[in-house]
């Protein structure tokens, strides 16, 4: 997973709540950050962020290792992405890594059928095992997301943090008709990596719109979902 080409990745996003006590629970940090989630919700929210941080003393899953860092930053996107979802689609998280956003958006959003695709092994094994513990209706694959596109259909590719507009565009050049669009949340550089990919004429047959753009808790730049579709197309 390329970390480098998002912001709330950066050493800065990381240490954001230095200075502050911090969050003894999920409850607490919902609280401090003014974050709304389905009461529901928030026990399950809780149980995978121990269970992602109890596989992180062994793999290299996440940077956002309290619960300020993951409502500020893991949850907020989410929550977002999860405005931009139909009842009932199929959703296959790109590159997933630690599980984000695909999983929170699982637990939040229970009428989607969530898929992750992890191409390194023991990334998906441990994924496989948050899953499991979770007992949520999450499918795991230890593949690369294109390749998957090959045989599998989704309505939704989401994707954060996994590569540019460009790298993302070029991945999935010629699987769209098994791909119906793709929602990649962004940072501040996407109007660069934007203007990349038109000027090597990689959105030439496709779509590209800013879904919702939003404040970031704690920092002074805004994130983004961009929606990705080829033209023709009808807009979902």
């Amino acid at each position: 997973m390329d970390n480098s080409a998002d912001p709330t990745t950066s050493p800065g996003a990381v240490e954001s709540s230095e200075g502050q006590t911090p969050s003894r629970d999920l409850a607490d940090a919902l609280k401090r950050w003014q974050v709304e989630v389905p009461v529901e919700a928030v026990a399950k929210l809780e149980k995978y962020c121990q269970l992602l941080w109890q596989q992180n003393e062994v793999l290299n899953l996440t940077r956002h290792t309290n619960y300020d860092l993951f409502v500020t930053r893991d949850l907020v996107d989410t929550l977002q992405l999860a405005q931009q979802l139909l009842p009932d689609e199929e959703i296959l998280d790109i590159g997933s890594g630690g599980g984000v956003p695909g999983i929170p958006l699982a637990i939040l959003r229970p009428d989607l059928r969530v898929s992750l695709a992890e191409s390194v092994g023991k990334k998906a094994k441990a994924l496989e095992v948050v899953v499991a513990e979770l007992q949520i209706p999450v499918t795991v694959f230890a593949d690369r997301a294109e390749k998957l596109l090959e045989d599998l259909r989704f309505d939704v590719g989401v994707a954060r943090a996994v590569g540019s507009v460009s790298k993302l565009i070029q991945w999935f050049r010629g699987n769209w008709v098994s791909l119906g669009r793709l929602l990649a949340i962004k940072g501040p550089k996407w109007v660069d990596e934007q203007t990349e990919a038109q000027a090597a004429g990689l959105l030439k047959n496709l779509q590209l719109k800013v879904a919702t753009q939003y404040a970031v808790p704690g920092q002074d730049w805004e994130s983004v979902i961009l929606k990705i579709w080829p033209k023709g197309n009808r807009e979902k």
